[in-house]
């Protein structure tokens, strides 16, 4: 076990002076490895509290960069940061709380490719992403290499919290994600924070309780969420736990394609083509006929959008599909590339004859490459 110099002694004092906790538990902490999967609205308390605890070594993986639509919820950058990477100034921010701390960068987003690479070296995984098919990848991960996944979600005024693959003292392995939720939903019927939104404080809650189950996992005291599921409602002030059953069925073996999985990607996609964001430069600077259609929220549109484009909104879309011409090229973008593959599902399924195209990442991911 790696010893605490003097000055982290006094540092971590206010650890120390805690009964059953100690020394023992703090070293512990200096030689854990947590690697945090997001840096964004739950990333940012769960970093700077496993920082300030001490948690020896802390990777982050995100390979998305601060837009000023973070800034309501995203604690760790301020509005000078807007356009920066958020791994690097994630690390640079950890360092300020607490230089003891060794922080892993990887500016990068987690695929199916590189995801055992990077899971391998750490201990504990804390999942705070956004989307199914991350979530679905980190946990197989962590089944596949026997990691703890310390998991956590917001939606609204809704938090979840949970422990994921632990290990308990019979040496036996919990529940997994895949237990909780076999399936994923339809992808039709689940908004994101773009358009169902997110209350700013509450990844703030929920990012600090998932560290504190990080924290336990680690040190071994009190009792960790391993098969229950913590429920928080900020609007009633409420909460609930859920047991989780381990299920013993579908054992995961390998890494898979986890957008097709999720219905984000269709295996073969029929009826309209992706355009990555270069090919979408490189086609709204030609003399080429094109419609582009923005599918977002009008206050979306009205913070950002492309020269050119309509503002048909997916909630109005079947209403308004009469505004769409037959002839020339249709381009469909949203903020991400969700929306705007619905979008394109309602024209095909309403046997519109149109020639369209996807903007594959969304305005999001054009806008990263080609910026304003």
């Amino acid at each position: 076990m790696t010893k605490l110099t003097p000055e982290e002694i006094n540092r971590y004092a206010r650890h120390l002076a805690i009964p059953n906790f100690g020394v023992e538990a703090q070293e512990k902490l200096k030689a854990a490895k947590v690697l945090v999967v997001g840096a964004g609205g739950l990333g940012s308390p769960l970093l700077l509290y496993l920082a300030a605890a001490g948690v020896g070594t802390i990777g982050i993986v995100d390979d998305d960069r601060v837009d000023l639509t973070n800034l309501q919820r995203q604690v760790l950058y301020t509005t000078n940061d807007i356009g920066q990477s958020k791994a690097r100034l994630a690390q640079q921010k950890i360092h300020q709380i607490n230089s003891h701390v060794q922080v892993n960068v990887y500016p990068e987003r987690l695929t199916r490719h590189n995801a055992e690479k990077i899971i391998r070296d750490y201990d504990i995984i804390a999942d705070g992403t956004d989307n199914f098919p991350t979530r679905y990848l980190v946990n197989d991960a962590c089944v596949i290499l026997g990691k703890v996944n310390v998991y956590a979600s917001i939606f609204r005024f809704e938090g979840q919290v949970s422990v994921f693959n632990y290990l308990n003292k019979k040496n036996e392995r919990g529940p997994n994600y895949r237990d909780l939720f076999p399936e994923p939903p339809p992808p039709d019927l689940v908004p994101d924070c773009a358009t169902g939104g997110v209350l700013g404080v509450l990844p703030g809650i929920i990012g600090s309780m998932q560290a504190s189950e990080v924290i336990k996992v680690i040190t071994g005291i009190g009792e960790p969420l391993a098969g229950r599921l913590f429920l928080f409602d900020a609007a009633a002030f409420s909460t609930r736990i859920l047991k989780i059953k381990k299920q013993n069925t579908n054992p995961i073996t390998e890494l898979i394609d986890y957008d097709v999985f999720c219905g984000i990607k269709e295996k073969h996609p029929t009826g309209y083509q992706e355009l990555s964001p270069a090919e979408f430069h490189k086609l709204i600077h030609s003399k080429s006929p094109l419609y582009l259609i923005d599918v977002r929220e009008p206050a979306e549109y009205a913070i950002d959008h492309i020269p050119g484009s309509q503002l048909i909104p997916l909630s109005s879309l079947i209403n308004r599909l009469s505004e769409i011409p037959e002839n020339g090229n249709i381009i469909i973008y949203c903020q991400s590339g969700q929306r705007s593959k619905k979008a394109i599902r309602q024209i095909i399924k309403n046997e519109k004859s149109h020639k369209l195209y996807n903007l594959t990442g969304g305005l999001l991911t054009y806008r990263k490459q080609y910026p304003t």
